[in-house]
């Protein structure tokens, strides 16, 4: 068994040699918090990638790749002197035990249902000491829009402002779908390009609050439906390869037709 104390020591010190003004590497000399954001982001969403796979190699790659991102964030603000990685660990570790008193304190133990009530409450109450007001206040603007569209009106929806059921949602879906009908179909005028980017917005930002009363997670749906249209394109590209073919040799039909094949071989596979 690796011991986690020695593992995290080294990895910080690779970090450390990697970054050295002297003898570091020349790529990762010159990095700064901006440059190295998007490479976090992406390895986030390569763990869910390796947690959808289910293959545990994979994940225990991704992991690391993951945690590296954090080490070399933790190392580019020890070098300006703000903290180091052994500050981070500490933060998160207390704020963990900050809140779940019910499991590291005396308080009474909670449901999955109060625990997540208890939750937001200590985060709003962290956010006003903060000085960050109102009830959309901390929701960083980086996060996917699909996701942060949901947790704005999930937000609003405490203090009451929220549509009482999923089937109110699909009503609004369908003022919003109409509204878009109507932009593009104005008589003698090409549509114009900032209302269209308006309605879809709308459309989008209903669809994720759909999602959220369904108790789903937009972004999810939207990865699984993008593995899905993969999935039955490329059986599109492999029927035809084996016809000498590529899409560009057919008719929509004809790919239409194997797109309904890609389909039902879905559904008698189960």
């Amino acid at each position: 068994m690796t011991d986690p104390k020695a593992a995290i020591t080294h990895l910080i010190d690779v970090m450390a040699r990697l970054r050295d003004p002297e003898t570091g590497c020349p790529w990762d000399q010159v990095q700064d918090f901006p440059t190295i954001a998007p490479y976090t982001i992406e390895e986030a969403y390569e763990v869910e990638d390796a947690i959808a796979r289910g293959t545990p190699a994979t994940l225990l790659d991704e992991l690391g790749d993951l945690l590296f991102q954090v080490v070399y964030h933790a190392r580019m603000a020890e070098e300006r002197g703000w903290f180091a990685f052994a500050d981070v660990a500490k933060a998160i570790a207390d704020k963990m035990v900050r809140r779940h008193p019910h499991v590291f304190g005396e308080e009474d133990a909670r449901t999955a249902e109060q625990q997540t009530a208890a939750w937001e409450a200590q985060k709003a109450a962290e956010r006003a000491t903060r000085q960050e007001h109102g009830t959309l206040a901390g929701l960083p603007p980086g996060l996917p829009a699909l996701t942060r569209a949901a947790k704005l009106t999930r937000r609003a929806g405490r203090v009451g402002f929220d549509w009482p059921d999923a089937a109110a949602v699909l009503d609004k879906l369908e003022e919003e779908a109409a509204e878009l009908r109507a932009e593009l179909k104005v008589p003698g005028q090409a549509p114009d390009t900032a209302a269209l980017r308006d309605e879809v917005g709308d459309l989008l930002f209903v669809l994720a609050n759909l999602a959220r009363k369904l108790d789903l997670d937009p972004e999810d749906c939207l990865r699984g439906a993008n593995r899905k249209f993969e999935r039955r394109f490329g059986h599109i590209e492999e029927m035809l390869r084996l016809e000498g073919k590529i899409p560009a040799d057919v008719t929509l039909d004809r790919m239409e037709e194997l797109w309904l094949d890609a389909k039902r071989r879905e559904r008698d596979t189960g």
